[in-house]
């Protein structure tokens, strides 16, 4: 039903003044009136006179003027309905701002957004957004969203189902920020300025204060207009997603979702006030989701990177100045999972930021951790931070001015090394375990650096167990590459026969064998052990180290099993070739004396060496046997013993 009134009482007019405000009583009357011009009248008067937080003032006004009628309004604002289509489009731009205005004024009372007039009016806020370039209405409109729909137990799915993700994300995109508030900021400083030039000096130094503080109270009131949509707008999109189902929200709006995260980025980058921290939470929580893979996915696909260098501002700002060490953690999950996406460079960025950088996520990383899954993050930013070294320490070459300088890497240095210093009354622990993942990854990258300390430790490093294992296995794992590379020296191979970490990769290579996942996933970690033993046999005589023992007879089991059903040339040369230097070390009578070794496993690795020399001599023939001619010569030496 079309509203019967006059449109001209919609129009704007200068508010009259406090002397004349009506009663309560009047504005009651007219609420209750039995014409729409009446009704319409008595809402214009509550919205000129009566603060918007008088919350018995409200619910008299709800009362009086009711639900129906305020839903009428509300459609023929739209356009919809029995003759809105009629009105004059500025007269119906009036309904809508005035409807909207009075629903959030509804909404501030926790007992009328519950209602279910309330949630029935989501989808038609929603629908009526985007058409709308209007701040004031648009804040009205996310006020409104977010109140009832955090009131109500049906609210999140009910702004979910009437696609609130799509409107919300597609408004985020579309609002000002802080720079766009400034070119309104630049005309109120103009008029100033032109105000200045029209007055005498007199006039000037009377009205200078006046016209100043009216120059600040604009600009200040459009930037907090600004900030409080993107305030209400991020507090939403936070509620949805830890209300809703995250694969549900994750899965069918990664598009909308990254559009998010790139808004909320540019916020956190530039704001500099508790909005900062809000942007910071919400981005740690979008990013942590288990389902955030298609979000990062999405994320990847954006034509513009602005958002990742906008994180990176953000974090730094965080990491760089005086703030809680809850906002620190916040701002390192950020940084692991921007690294995640883009890579280790961004640490440093194409922007010339300050090296600082990565000493910041060091130190910082140390200071506050007191939880697991803080250690899990520092520890993943320091491994990231360690991979970063060694890609810029293999470009250094090529560059005259290497981007991180011997101090700072010292300095890394010996926070790494604090790492490790730390002892522990315990051997289990994903604690634990995270600190031997980081400690590897280093060494393996500065082999030089495995001091006293290192030495020292490799034994218990070598046992710490996670919470889930049963037996040290991720741990060996962590700290094979570090292993390969000091067993390529004396001194390495020595320190691998005196901690018993030889035994500990022998134990791990064989239980990765006989992994179900061993023939595909876990090939070049099994190859990597490989190696690691290899060296080690090739050095064992310079420190007398015997090979008489039950563990090199499950190892020469192990590696018949691993090539049995395998034709790949470096799998059998390298198998055959450790089993030719322990055979060196034994004999055939003395394999026989251990009750788990018998003729079959003696037939099988003849067997191993047969095909390792019939295998090498076709790579001969067909020009690619050059890459094994090492392990060859390792086999046929072996065998000449042997003869």
């Amino acid at each position: 039903m079309e509203l019967q009134t006059s449109t001209s009482s919609l129009q704007a007019s200068p508010s009259p003044t406090p002397a004349h405000s009506p009663s309560l009583e009047d504005v009651m009357r007219l609420l209750k009136g039995n014409t729409d011009s009446q009704r319409l009248a008595g809402l214009l008067l509550v919205t000129k006179f009566f603060d918007k937080n008088d919350k018995p003032t409200i619910l008299s006004v709800y009362n009086a003027v009711g639900s129906t009628f305020l839903h009428r309004l509300l459609l023929t604002g739209m356009g919809k309905g029995g003759g809105g289509a009629n009105i004059d489009s500025a007269d119906r731009h009036a309904y809508l701002q005035l409807s909207v205005t009075i629903l959030a004024s509804f909404a501030r009372l926790p007992e009328l957004a519950a209602t279910h007039e309330m949630l029935s009016k989501i989808p038609l806020v929603l629908e009526l957004m985007p058409n709308q370039s209007n701040l004031s209405l648009t804040e009205q409109c996310f006020e409104f969203l977010f109140l009832v729909t955090t009131a109500q137990e049906d609210g999140a799915m009910t702004f979910y189902r009437s696609g609130g993700m799509i409107v919300v994300a597609s408004q985020m995109h579309a609002l000002p920020d802080a720079n766009e508030h400034l070119g309104f900021v630049i005309l109120a400083w103009i008029e100033k300025k032109i105000l200045f030039t029209m007055l005498s000096y007199s006039q000037i130094l009377d009205q200078y204060v006046e016209i100043n503080v009216r120059f600040f109270r604009l600009s200040e009131a459009i930037r907090v207009a600004g900030s409080h949509v993107m305030e209400l707008a991020m507090k939403l999109v936070q509620f949805i997603i830890s209300k809703l189902p995250a694969e549900n929200v994750y899965l069918e709006h990664p598009s909308e979702l990254s559009k998010m995260v790139s808004v909320i980025a540019r916020q956190f980058a530039r704001l500099h006030n508790a909005l900062k921290f809000e942007a910071l939470h919400l981005l740690s929580a979008l990013l942590s989701s288990s389902y955030s893979g298609v979000l990062c996915s999405a994320l990847q696909s954006l034509k513009s990177d602005d958002w990742s260098v906008n994180l990176r501002i953000g974090v730094m700002d965080v990491l760089q100045n005086r703030v809680g060490p809850a906002e620190k953690l916040h701002a390192l999950v950020v940084a692991q999972h921007a690294i995640s996406i883009v890579g280790e460079d961004w640490l440093i960025g194409p922007t010339n930021l300050p090296e600082g950088i990565v000493l910041s996520l060091l130190n910082d990383s140390e200071t506050f951790l007191g939880t697991l899954r803080n250690l899990g993050v520092a520890f993943s930013l320091v491994e990231r931070i360690i991979k970063l070294m060694s890609k810029l320490g293999g470009n250094e070459e090529s560059n005259s001015a290497p981007i991180i300088n011997d101090s700072t890497l010292m300095k890394m240095i010996g926070g790494l090394n604090e790492t490790i210093g730390v002892e522990h009354g315990d051997r289990k622990g994903d604690d634990l375990l995270a600190s031997v993942r980081v400690v590897g990854s280093y060494l393996a990258e500065a082999p030089s650096a495995c001091n006293e300390k290192v030495k020292d430790l490799l034994g218990y490093m070598l046992s710490v167990e996670g919470d889930e294992e049963s037996s040290p296995f991720q741990s060996i794992s962590f700290l094979l590459p570090m292993l390969c590379q000091i067993t390529m020296e004396n001194d390495g191979c020595k320190l691998l026969a005196s901690a018993g970490a030889f035994g500990a990769v022998v134990g791990f290579l064989i239980s990765l064998i006989d992994s179900i996942d061993s023939s595909v996933d876990n090939i070049g970690t099994i190859l990597l052990a490989c190696d690691t033993i290899l060296n080690f046999l090739l050095k064992r005589e310079q420190f007398q180290f015997t090979l008489e023992n039950p563990c090199s007879v499950k190892l020469l089991q192990a590696l018949v099993r691993w090539t049995a059903n395998t034709s790949d040339v470096s799998m059998i040369m390298m198998a055959s070739s450790i089993c030719s230097l322990i055979l060196d070390s034994t004999s055939e009578e003395a394999l026989m004396r251990y009750p788990e070794f018998n003729a079959d496993d003696l037939i099988a690795l003849s067997l191993l060496m047969k095909t390792s020399l019939v295998t090498h001599g076709q790579d001969m023939m067909s020009g690619d046997g050059n890459s094994e001619a090492d392990l060859y010569e390792i086999v046929t030496s072996g065998m000449r013993l042997r003869c």
